[in-house]
C-alpha cells in the first residue's frame, strides 16, 4: 500500500511540475513586452534568408537584413488595395459613401479561413444591412477582412490595382491576385482532373506561378455569375487541409521589405501621392491614431501586418510630434511553429522601442549593420 501511495505522490509531484514549468514557459517565452527577442532572432534567423527586416529613421537606413528576399506578403499587400481605393475615390471614380449590402460580401466570404476577421469586422459595425465603401476599406485593412478584399479587387479592377506596383516603383514586387480564389484551386484541379488529393497537391507544387494566379483569376470571375455556396464553402473549409495551405501560403504575392520600406517612406512623407488621395488613404490606413494615447505622441502612423500558419509579416510607418520619421518592414516565413508564436506576440514591443528609445535603435543599428556587412559578397 505504502508503495502504491509513493508512486501516485511522485506522479502528482511530476504532473504539478510539469504544470509549473508550462506556466514559467508560457509567461516568459510568450511575454509581449520583450524586443530584444526579435533582434535576436533576426541575428538567428539572417542566414537562413527566412526572414527580412528594412528600418529608416529620418531618411537614414538603419537596419537593411536580406532586404532584396522576396518573401509572401500575406495580408500586407492589402496596402496596395488600399492605396488604389483611394485614388479612385480622390478622382470620383467610386463613391466611398455609397453602401453595399453584407449579403454582396457574404459572396467572397469563405468560414473558418481566415482567424475570424471578417466576423470581427461585422461586430463593430452600427448597423448590419448596408456599409459604407470607406467602412469596406477600414475593415480589410484595420480588421484583414479577406471578403471586402476580394470584394474591393473586384469593384477597383486587378489591373488598376496591378498599376500601383508600377506607379510606385516597386520592382520586385508580384502580381497582386485575389485571395480567396487561390483557396478554391485544390477543390477545382481535383474536380476538373478527376484527381485525389495527393495528385492534385502535386499538380499545384509543380504549377507555374503564372498558371497558378491565371486559374485563380479565373475562379474569381466565374463568382460574379455563379458564386460559391455555402455547401461549397464548407467542402472547402473541410479540405483546406495543411498540406494544401503550404502550397497556397507559399504562392501568395511576394515583395522585398527594400520595396515596402521606400513604400512606407512614400506613405509617411505625405508628399509622393495627392493631398486628396490621402483625405480617403489616411483614415483607412492610420487606425492607429484611434487611440488616445498615440495621438499625444505621434503626429501620424500607420500599419497592415499579414500571417497564414507559415509566414508573418508587417510594414509600418510613423512620425512623432518632434518630427521623427521611422519606416519599419520586417517579412517571416517558415519559422518554427513556436518562433512564429513568440515574434507575434513580440513584434509589436520592438516596434516600439525603435519608435521611443535612441539606446535601442543604436544598438539594432549598430548589430544588424554588422550582420549585414558579414553577408555581403565581396567582388
Amino acid at each position: 500500500m505504502k508503495k502504491v501511495l509513493w508512486i501516485i505522490a511522485i506522479v502528482l509531484l511530476i504532473a504539478v511540475l510539469i504544470i509549473g514549468f508550462g506556466i514559467w514557459f508560457i509567461k516568459n517565452e510568450f511575454k509581449e513586452d520583450d524586443p530584444e527577442f526579435v533582434l535576436q532572432l533576426i541575428k538567428e534567423q539572417a542566414d537562413s534568408k527566412n526572414i527580412a527586416l528594412s528600418i529608416m529613421h529620418n531618411e537614414k537606413q538603419m537596419a537593411n537584413v536580406n532586404s532584396d528576399e522576396p518573401l509572401p506578403l500575406a495580408s500586407t499587400m492589402k496596402i496596395i488595395i488600399a492605396i488604389e481605393y483611394a485614388q479612385q475615390a480622390a478622382e470620383g471614380t467610386i463613391n466611398p459613401e455609397e453602401t453595399v449590402s453584407l449579403q454582396e460580401l457574404e459572396k467572397y466570404y469563405i468560414p473558418k479561413t481566415d482567424g475570424g476577421a471578417h466576423q470581427a469586422w461585422i461586430d463593430s459595425l452600427t448597423s448590419l444591412e448596408q456599409v459604407t465603401m470607406s467602412e469596406v476599406a477600414n475593415g480589410m485593412i484595420t480588421f484583414s477582412s479577406n471578403a471586402n478584399t476580394d470584394f474591393l479587387i473586384n469593384l477597383l479592377g486587378l489591373d488598376h490595382i496591378n498599376d500601383v506596383l508600377i506607379q510606385t516603383e516597386l520592382s520586385d514586387h508580384e502580381l497582386i491576385y485575389p485571395i480567396g480564389a487561390g483557396m478554391f484551386l485544390p477543390k477545382t484541379i481535383m474536380e476538373e482532373r478527376n484527381l485525389s488529393e495527393k495528385e492534385a497537391l502535386k499538380v499545384l507544387k509543380d504549377m507555374p506561378l503564372d498558371d497558378y494566379r491565371a486559374k485563380a483569376n479565373e475562379i474569381f470571375k466565374s463568382w460574379n455569375e455563379m458564386p460559391p455556396t455555402s455547401k461549397e464553402k464548407k467542402e472547402l473549409a473541410s479540405a483546406f487541409d495543411m498540406k494544401f495551405q503550404k502550397v497556397w501560403s507559399d504562392r501568395l504575392t511576394r515583395a522585398t521589405t527594400s520595396d515596402y520600406v521606400s513604400l512606407m517612406e512614400k506613405l509617411n512623407g505625405k508628399q509622393y501621392f495627392s493631398r486628396e488621395t490621402h483625405t480617403f488613404l489616411d483614415p483607412v490606413m492610420e487606425g492607429l491614431m484611434q487611440n488616445p494615447q498615440n495621438r499625444e505622441w505621434l503626429k501620424h502612423a500607420g500599419q497592415k501586418g499579414g500571417s497564414t500558419a507559415f509566414v508573418l509579416t508587417k510594414a509600418m510607418y510613423a512620425e512623432d510630434k518632434k518630427g521623427n520619421r521611422t519606416e519599419l518592414v520586417l517579412f517571416a516565413n517558415d519559422l518554427g511553429t513556436i518562433e512564429q508564436m513568440q515574434l507575434t506576440k513580440k513584434l509589436n514591443s520592438f516596434q516600439l522601442e525603435i519608435l521611443t528609445d535612441p539606446s535601442f535603435r543604436s544598438k539594432v543599428e549598430k548589430e544588424l549593420g554588422a550582420l549585414n556587412s558579414v553577408n555581403q559578397i565581396e567582388y
